[in-house]
């Protein structure tokens, strides 16, 4: 004899139904406190992220943000990938539109500067965070490693391409050009945000083509930019999201 629901039972369709808005609607929180902690990140570092700050932050119950990351070290780590998933939306996707080569490692240049620019007053997580937690062993260290690990990764493949293009000299050692670049990048955010010189972004721009000049085949053609070559098929690159 087949069962019979009882009258107050609601049909499946419509308990799916439900669950998916509870499912989406938990997402959206789930952002919304990201988005918080971000900006929480931004003005008092890594460090001093908490379930009980943010809670206060956002409004919410500590219990009610507790639900959402279960520990202060998951919501830290949690920060440090949005900050970076942001980044790579920001910085490298917009980027590698651009043929490969000089174009390519310029752009990605370009927008790191400018990036950095715009994150004077509240600081970059990437470089706070490595003063935060160098000698700090650990989860959270070790998710802020692998991300800047990420992205150095994605600048070292445009450099080899920029020498399988012959754009860059053969000899060129990839590792000592990041390093160098790296260095722009450490110089301006210790200058515009510390120092406060309104020319530091200038400077960055014109000490990066100072290093494109040093490496170039043809000094005279990267000074003044390479005629744009076909487009490259980004389909098949890597995004630094994913980890090198």
């Amino acid at each position: 004899m087949a069962e019979t629901l009882p009258q107050d039972a609601k049909p499946a369709a419509e308990v799916v139904r439900e669950r998916g808005r509870g499912a989406h609607k938990g997402q959206q929180t789930r952002a919304a406190i990201l988005d918080a902690a971000l900006s929480l990140a931004s003005q008092m570092g890594i460090e001093g992220l908490s379930i009980g700050a943010l809670a206060e932050v956002t409004g919410m119950s500590k219990s009610g943000v507790f639900a959402h990351f279960g520990s202060r070290e998951e919501l830290q780590i949690s920060v440090i990938r949005e900050y970076h998933a942001r980044f790579a939306d920001e910085v490298f996707l917009p980027a590698i539109r651009e043929p490969r080569g000089l174009p390519r490692l310029r752009a990605l240049f370009s927008r790191w500067v400018d990036k950095v620019a715009t994150e004077i007053d509240s600081g970059c997580i990437y470089i706070s965070g490595a003063v935060e937690f160098d000698d700090r062993p650990g989860p959270v260290r070790d998710a802020l490693v692998e991300m800047v690990r990420t992205w150095h990764g994605a600048l070292g493949r445009a450099i080899r391409m920029a020498v399988e293009m012959g754009h860059l000299r053969p000899d060129t050692d990839p590792m000592q050009m990041l390093f160098e670049i790296h260095g722009l990048i450490l110089s301006l955010h210790h200058d515009a945000r510390f120092l406060r010189s309104s020319g530091a972004v200038d400077r960055a721009h014109k000490a990066f083509e100072r290093v494109l000049q040093f490496y170039a085949v043809n000094p005279a053609q990267a000074s003044t930019g390479l005629a744009a070559s076909p487009a490259a098929n980004v389909k098949g690159e890597r995004s630094p999201a994913t980890p090198v």
